[in-house]
């Protein structure tokens, strides 16, 4: 059966706020969706909460098969740095498509700039002692490849990592990411990693509160390293996100970093930070750990690396570990030559449009919307992020479990406004949002009054309690 999608007729070029003209999904999305249903794999999941066939992106919207528009505040899950279609990236993607493509480990003059470029964001102390590795495709791919130098570098075995953490879905990336559920069907997961408790002073895995606490997960971890009894061998690699992304958007305390770090440097452990989420002036400065007063030792990033989707992946990391023979390890799509074009015209347009401020500005302003929810309802139980990586956590103020049918519903009527957000965290309980990092004020604004709206009809559709009821 082939597929009958009419292009809509007259379908606006510019889009400056939500529109909605009927219940989602509209009979062209539902077409597609009902076939995309019919022939891949039963894994596919964000069409499951946001049902729309996708016609085309602009800017930090995007408009489905039935004319709907929706103002994208997941961006790719946090890919479209600069919203879609931005036309400096784009024609630098072009114009490279009529040069060369494929490069495998070659150099070429693109890449050489993506390179320049690319370590040059780095704080200046590290730019000399810094190589890349250039992974494929993905950040799953370049957790793997750090992992692997980290283990190769040191001759060790045992990794260390953080409960509430995500570093993707292969195995390696799975073996060393906290959430259960994926992880239990699998068999096979890559042996002698250790899970420790993560800076989550909301919920302290520790029991604890952070005016009597003194750090402990930190304090924890120390212990466990220098202690004869601690049970733990030296590690080849502790590897870290600075902000929980999947986990529920949750960034570490400064000290908590800190403290990671001086122990792994003290021992001669590699820190890897894992940026693929919060990398690229997700957080407002390039890199996350710059917030942190740290230089770690290996930095995966990924995502927005290109600033428009197309894949690209690398680990920057210290010369010191850089003991891989010629081909120890490859990858065939490394070499993406139209995304280094499109990351090279990305970096100039958010130095040039000093984006990474805008960045700073809009986070200040969605956290005024995000902690007014605060009262509308007792249900908002934690409002955090840093940058544009931020989350509402919905828990339950009688019972203090995760809200998480509450969220489904925030998501549904945001969705239905016209408004794309994500879920995540322990049972999908915290909305969380990742706008283009050039959004604009209005844009913050308009979806300040979609998440209040959506929360509040989300509330009386369950049937909970509101602000005046408590």
């Amino acid at each position: 059966m082939t597929a009958t999608i009419d292009t809509p007729v007259a379908a606006p070029q510019v889009y400056t706020a939500p529109v909605i003209t009927g219940p989602l999904p509209g009979p062209r999305s539902a077409e597609l969706l009902d076939r995309q249903a019919g022939r891949e794999s039963n894994s596919r999941s964000y069409p499951r909460k946001l049902p729309m066939a996708v016609r085309r992106g602009k800017g930090s919207y995007v408009e489905d098969l039935d004319g709907n528009v929706f103002l994208d505040f997941l961006s790719g899950a946090g890919v479209l740095s600069l919203g879609h279609n931005h036309p400096e990236p784009l024609a630098a993607a072009h114009r490279q498509l009529d040069e060369f493509v494929h490069g495998l480990d070659f150099p070429t003059p693109v890449k050489d700039e993506f390179t320049e470029l690319t370590i040059g964001m780095l704080p200046e102390p590290m730019r000399e002692r810094t190589r890349i590795h250039f992974c494929g495709p993905t950040g799953a791919n370049a957790v793997d490849a750090a992992l692997k130098l980290c283990k190769t570098a040191t001759g060790r075995e045992e990794i260390i990592t953080f409960q509430g953490g995500f570093h993707g879905a292969t195995l390696a990336a799975l073996s060393v990411t906290g959430l259960v559920e994926q992880k239990e069907p699998v068999r096979g997961r890559m042996p002698g990693v250790h899970f420790f408790p993560y800076s989550n002073c909301h919920n302290c895995p520790l029991g604890l509160k952070r005016d009597i606490c003194q750090v402990n997960c930190a304090a924890f971890l120390e212990k466990a390293l220098t202690d004869v009894n601690g049970g733990i061998t030296l590690p080849a690699a502790v590897i870290m996100e600075l902000v929980q992304g999947e986990g529920g958007v949750i960034p570490a305390e400064v000290e908590f970093v800190q403290r990671i770090r001086e122990v792994t440097r003290r021992l001669g452990i590699p820190l890897i930070v894992d940026e693929v989420q919060s990398g690229c002036g997700r957080t407002g400065t390039w890199f996350a750990f710059e917030q942190y007063g740290i230089e770690p030792d290996v930095v995966c990033a990924s995502k927005a690396l290109s600033g428009m989707g197309l894949p690209a992946s690398v680990i920057l990391y210290d010369e010191k570990l850089d003991v891989w023979k010629p081909g120890a390890h490859s990858g065939t799509f490394r070499g993406n030559q139209p995304a280094f074009a499109a990351g090279v015209a990305t970096m100039k347009v958010v130095k040039r449009e000093r984006v990474l401020e805008n960045v700073r500005a809009r986070a200040d302003q969605l956290m005024v919307h995000l902690q007014g929810l605060r009262e509308l309802t007792p249900y908002v139980a934690d409002v955090r992020g840093l940058g544009l990586m931020t989350g509402v956590e919905l828990t339950d103020p009688h019972t203090g479990l995760p809200a998480d049918q509450l969220a489904k519903q925030v998501q549904w009527e945001a969705v239905s406004r016209g408004l794309i957000i994500e879920l995540g965290g322990r049972d999908d309980c915290v909305v969380r949002m990742l706008p283009p990092l050039n959004c604009s004020a209005r844009e913050i604004d308009q979806a300040g009054r979609i998440i209040r709206e959506s929360l509040t009809a989300a509330l009386a559709a369950l049937g909970l309690t509101t602000a005046a009821d408590a």
